[in-house]
């Protein structure tokens, strides 16, 4: 005969089931990452605003505040080569009224690969100007730094000043460095900096010669302390700007830092990194 159970042993039984209950509802289902359904609730919040390095990389890299972005480009650039004869230009700044900057890399000596990660979580849209005695064995760098949205321009075989030079030297630098560029990248570079901004006529014929469409200088120029000076006008920046960030500095700030400061620089003037190939 079935015996009924007693009120003990029905009590334990009702204790027993609620425990079980209060272990499953702890441990719950897993979400797609292997988290809690409140984790999953959290990781929800974070990414729609909380401080979480993908939702708001800028704080990472020393921002308060997200780089806004750009305009759209121009319908045309600035009328390059030299038509019928005409000397290549040569620029200090883009002529236009969209409130952007230029941000140009000289030589290629720094290869940081944090730097590789700060263009690409800020997407800013550097022009790399590149001279291969410098750059040696870390073009590989460089392939990351153009697969991440970089351009690559050039900046000869030897950082040799060519102001002075005969055509046939200065041709071989700037040529050189092309067919350089081109055996790398599978690129002819458009856009040229001759070293130490001198050039003369001479320059000017021999990269058109190589294929050039324009001489890239700068208006402004961030040295290695982080400061910014200026020629060409007044001593702030100023729509169409190109800035100058020479690498491979021995002493001061690393690039990354002088980047930083110089973007805080450009959102204080209400201005935000415009991508140069698209103007010029």
């Amino acid at each position: 005969m079935r015996r009924t159970p007693g009120p003990r042993a029905v009590a334990l039984a009702v204790l027993a089931s609620v425990l079980l209950a209060g272990c499953a509802q702890s441990a719950g289902p897993a979400g797609p990452s292997g988290g809690k359904p409140g984790d999953r609730a959290a990781h929800s919040s974070q990414s729609a605003g909380g401080p979480t390095h993908t939702a708001q990389p800028y704080g990472r890299w020393g921002l308060t505040a997200p780089l806004a972005a750009p305009p759209p480009p121009p319908g045309r650039r600035l009328r390059l080569g030299p038509p019928g004869g005409r000397p290549l230009p040569v620029v200090h700044r883009a002529p236009t009224r969209d409130k952007v900057v230029f941000l140009t890399y000289d030589d290629g000596a720094e290869k940081d690969p944090r730097f590789v990660d700060m263009v690409r979580e800020l997407r800013l849209p550097v022009s790399m100007f590149l001279t291969d005695s410098v750059v040696g064995p870390g073009y590989g760098h460089f392939a990351r730094l153009r697969s991440v949205g970089a351009s690559i321009q050039n900046h000869t075989l030897d950082h040799a000043a060519l102001s002075g030079l005969p055509y046939a030297g200065q041709r071989a630098e700037i040529c050189g460095q092309q067919n350089k560029l081109r055996a790398r990248f599978g690129i002819r570079p458009r856009l040229f900096r001759p070293p130490y901004g001198t050039y003369d006529t001479t320059t000017l014929r021999a990269a058109a010669d190589c294929g050039v469409t324009a001489v890239v200088l700068w208006r402004a120029a961030m040295e290695g302390d982080g400061e910014l000076t200026y020629a060409h006008g007044p001593g702030r920046l100023r729509a169409g700007d190109i800035v100058s960030v020479p690498s491979g500095e021995p002493a001061g700030l690393t690039l990354r830092e002088r980047t930083t400061r110089l973007l805080r620089e450009i959102q204080g003037r209400g201005l935000t990194v415009g991508r140069l190939e698209d103007y010029i």
